[in-house]
């Protein structure tokens, strides 16, 4: 045995030895996974080749410091460690060298509860949340790595150290994204990573630097969500399209990385044309319509039919259903094509003036009422209107459900047509002459009449003649003498024989006397001459006085 070995062996004899104390101890044999060493005297104890970073470099007689934890085990031979020697070497020169702050390099040494253990010359506590930009799910994949830790705390009285790896990432990408930020552009193609989606759009890691690819930058075409065209840990070739120095963010956009389909949409789909597409959405003012990938058209509400009065799209269309439609325009610069569905198809109302012509007699069924009049159906999708007023000649009324009901088959008479509008007025009195026509000259002051008592009010009684014509008894032409109630008298349907005593044709009123039939024509004629001169009396009011009575009486009763 050579002298340095001899002075090596005897440097340390067993009784100096102490628990706890670190010495020197010299390589005896390397036999598998143990190494051998002479702590002095006749001494031996047992490192793990575990403890030695390349265990390939030891060789038989180096020299390396131990730590004795016990002086005997059950065989009496020492118990000792060459990591824990190190240890507490290293303990008092990372205090004395180094702060809260300092970087480190270091060695995954294992698991343990919350995190890892690492070596950086002594044990440090590596937190989960400190390893990565994001907690990692499997802990084994950095086991016996070595990577660079910044000291968090350093606790002398306990002898620990916290450190962090994730800090130093960060730290590295704020310099790398400072760094992008100085020299992205606008316009710039970018390859990145996708940290994650929402409902807006999706992250994107460009170099340490993360992007906002917004949902509507993603295609062309329609996307509902944006993990339809993306997912987390996907690599992604995007175009920056906005760059915010101060808040140090960037908008990214993949689409703008495609050919986009609006740059000759005009040359493809003129106005004029006739795309056939799908529905893939609906508003409460159209439907859109996917005519290709990338490109839709809105068909208005005002554009579905031609003569239905359409209150919602889905009255006409529904997802999914595949139609054909009319461009009407486009605004390539606002990407919007206006579609028409109903102008595939010719417009009924185009045929209107040679089917129904004015003067034509038509029928129909009456498809609806309202407060002014009717609306009959003359075909499919053509209404015309019969106004409360062209219903009848004779009867003076403003309620036309008097005359007509909703579901009744009417003949009328073509009035009016407004092709712009869309409207076509009817009349159902057209179909007959006039009675007025000619009034003055079947009915002159002083005809003597026979006709039947229709209605009763409290200012007298109209009484039906010839042709529906209708002429009204004041109460005081009833009688001689002074009546208070019509009904005291008359009934209706009675039979009345009276005189006609004034004609108004603009008015088309006539009014008659009952008591009046009973005079001859020369006591007629001074009762006439009487009746010129009254202008009001208790008894008889004047003849227009008793046409406004009789017209608030109709109102009254209505």
């Amino acid at each position: 045995m050579s002298t340095v070995m001899e002075e090596l062996l005897s440097a340390h004899p067993m009784e100096d030895l102490r628990e706890g104390s670190v010495v020197k101890a010299v390589i005896t044999e390397i036999r598998g996974n143990d190494v051998i060493v002479d702590v002095g005297g006749k001494s031996e104890g047992v490192v793990s080749a575990l403890e030695f970073n390349d265990v390939e470099l030891l060789e038989v007689g180096n020299e390396i410091d131990v730590y004795i934890e016990r002086l005997e085990d059950r065989y009496g031979n020492p118990v000792i460690s060459h990591d824990k020697a190190l240890q507490k070497k290293n303990w008092a020169l990372i205090v004395e060298n180094c702060e809260e702050g300092s970087v480190l390099p270091g060695r995954v040494k294992g698991k343990v509860k919350g995190g890892l253990l690492v070596n950086i010359g002594v044990d440090a506590f590596l937190p989960a949340s400190q390893i990565d930009t994001q907690s990692p799910i499997n802990l084994d994949q950095y086991i016996g790595n070595t990577y660079e830790f910044k000291i968090l705390k350093i606790n002398q009285e306990r002898k620990n150290i916290v450190i962090s790896r994730r800090e130093l990432i960060e730290e590295g990408r704020q310099e790398r994204r400072r760094a992008l930020l100085s020299e992205i552009k606008v316009g710039d193609i970018r390859t990145g990573i996708v940290k994650n989606t929402t409902d807006y759009g999706a992250f994107v890691d460009i170099d340490g630097l993360d992007g906002l690819l917004h949902i509507t930058d993603m295609s062309w075409g329609r996307v509902s969500h944006p993990s339809e065209v993306v997912k987390p840990g996907q690599e992604v070739s995007v175009m920056v399209i906005g760059v915010d120095h101060e808040k140090e963010r960037i908008s990214l956009g993949l689409k703008q990385t495609m050919h986009n389909p609006w740059d000759d949409i005009e040359r493809r789909h003129p106005v004029g044309s006739i795309i056939h597409g799908k529905i893939v959405n609906m508003v409460p003012y159209g439907a859109f319509v996917e005519i290709e990938s990338g490109v839709e058209g809105l068909i208005y509400i005002t554009e579905m039919s031609w003569t239905k009065r359409v209150g919602k799209p889905s009255e006409i269309v529904k997802i999914g259903q595949e139609v054909d439609a009319v461009v009407t325009e486009i605004s390539q610069e606002n990407q919007k094509i206006a579609l028409s569905l109903k102008q595939v198809e010719q417009n009924p109302w185009e045929m209107v003036y040679r089917n129904y012509p004015v003067g034509a007699h038509v029928r129909g069924k009456v498809r609806n009422m309202t407060a002014y009049g009717a609306f009959i159906e003359l075909e499919a999708g053509i209404d015309g209107m019969v106004h409360v007023s062209d219903m009848s000649w004779t009867r003076n009324t403003n309620n036309p459900n008097e005359f007509l009901k909703k579901g009744d088959e009417v003949d009328a008479i073509v009035l009016t047509i407004d092709n712009e509008q869309q409207r076509i007025a009817l009349g159902i009195k057209q179909l007959t002459p006039d009675p007025w026509s000619g009034i003055q000259k079947r009915y002159k002051v002083g005809t003597l009449i026979t006709g039947t008592v229709t209605r009763i009010v409290p200012y007298g009684a109209f009484v039906k003649l010839e042709d529906d014509v209708e002429g009204l008894v004041h109460i005081s032409q009833i009688s001689e003498t002074r009546i208070d109630k019509v009904k005291s008298i008359l009934t209706v349907g009675q039979e009345v024989s009276a005189r006609v005593i004034k004609v108004d044709n603009d008015d088309r009123r006539i009014g008659l006397s009952i008591k009046a039939a009973q005079y001859d024509d020369e006591a007629f004629a001074e009762e006439m001459k009487e009746f010129e001169k009254i202008k009001s009396t208790d008894e008889l009011t004047s003849l227009s006085g008793m046409f406004s009575d009789i017209d608030e009486s109709l109102a009254s009763r209505e």
